[in-house]
């Protein structure tokens, strides 16, 4: 797993440690994983309660499993979903996605396990043979977001692009790649209710809301319930009629490059960039700067039309601030202006191939 640190507690940036520390204790193991970029980390692997109070004590809140088990590194276990609701998508809207997304596993002979992310969205969990690479098994997972999002257009889509998914749920398959994780069944997060990403049995997830699952409720469940995921390992399942789907659908689409040689994706839409800050909140300040600027077309902004990305660089997140003026008429576009905060999360960082060299 990474560890994923907050050291300052949940008001500052957390940061991502791949390499477990070299004064860990004898009682935790390890495994090198490679990377496609070339580099390899040595990480820790939990695997008792002693493993986790020692992440616990390191500054780890959620917990970041990798989608293999320590014995097999290339080939994953498990394929995951994440159903990610752009701003203005309601709970029920990410529900009845979920339920597309179910309905897709099960024509292709597979078993999905749902989960709250402990913030706004759900997790669906797949247990699978590990006899597949990760490109595979991110091609099996693209195949099924596409296939939501044809089943439930303007409900879901499999738009990588952020500005051009609208109101709705992206179907996130790219959580499937090698260097990604994604917090573990009962994890805390880093909210002040200190929220827990909790499985659930499907007849309930209408009815489940993230914030009913906290650490002062999930342990009584639990002790009333049991674990709704307990048969996950014995569900596994095959890969081979979403990877039959993908040969039926094609290539997606890829966005168009651009002409200044750098060979960058050319969006689509009237993209503007407002900010590059270190942390979230300066994000958001420098955003409220930018709309007491623009007061006169803010009215005409929806709420997916403002992005705030959370973006990684070296160890930790930095945000980038973008609004999308596709709602706004032509004539009154603001053009694109000197950044009001520019944080180069890169600097006085060098290595071969570094963003940017």
């Amino acid at each position: 797993m990474v560890l994923k640190r907050f050291p300052k507690g949940i008001d500052a940036e957390p940061f991502f440690q791949k390499r477990v520390p070299e004064n860990h204790p004898d009682f935790i193991d390890t495994a090198t994983l490679h990377y496609a970029s070339g580099t390899s980390a040595e990480e820790a692997v939990i695997r008792d309660a002693a493993g986790l109070a020692w992440v616990v004590n390191l500054g780890c809140l959620d917990l970041n499993p990798h989608p293999v088990r320590a014995e097999d590194l290339e080939h994953p276990d498990e394929l995951r979903v994440d159903l990610d609701p752009m701003p203005g998508v309601g709970w029920s809207q990410i529900v009845d996605v979920a339920y597309v997304a179910r309905d897709v596993l099960d024509d292709a002979g597979l078993v999905g396990w749902p989960k709250t992310s402990g913030s706004r969205g759900l997790h669906i969990l797949v247990s699978i043979s590990p006899q597949w690479s990760y490109r595979d098994v991110r091609l099996a997972a693209e195949t099924l977001a596409r296939e939501v999002e044809i089943r439930a257009p303007g409900l879901a889509t499999a738009r990588w692009w952020k500005e051009e998914r609208g109101e709705s749920v992206f179907v996130d398959f790219n959580q499937n790649a090698k260097d990604r994780t994604v917090a573990s069944a009962y994890s805390i997060r880093p909210l002040p209710d200190a929220r827990v990403s909790t499985p659930l049995a499907w007849d309930e997830v209408r009815s489940a809301r993230p914030e009913l699952f906290t650490v002062r409720t999930v342990p009584q469940r639990f002790a009333d319930e049991g674990d709704p995921h307990a048969g996950i390992d014995g569900a596994v399942g095959s890969l081979d009629k979403l990877l039959a789907l993908a040969s039926e659908l094609g290539p997606a689409d890829k966005p168009p490059r651009g002409v200044d040689g750098s060979g960058r994706r050319q969006s689509v839409m009237p993209l503007i960039e407002v900010a590059r800050t270190r942390t979230k909140p300066e994000a958001l300040a420098a955003l409220d700067e930018w709309k007491t600027r623009h007061a006169d077309i803010v009215p005409a902004l929806h709420p997916a039309d403002v992005l705030v990305d959370g973006m990684r660089g070296s160890s930790s997140l930095w945000y980038r601030v973008r609004v999308n003026l596709q709602h706004v008429p032509e004539a009154e576009r603001p053009p694109q202006e000197e950044l009001i905060a520019d944080y180069d999360p890169w600097a006085g960082r060098e290595w071969p191939g570094r963003p940017g060299s």
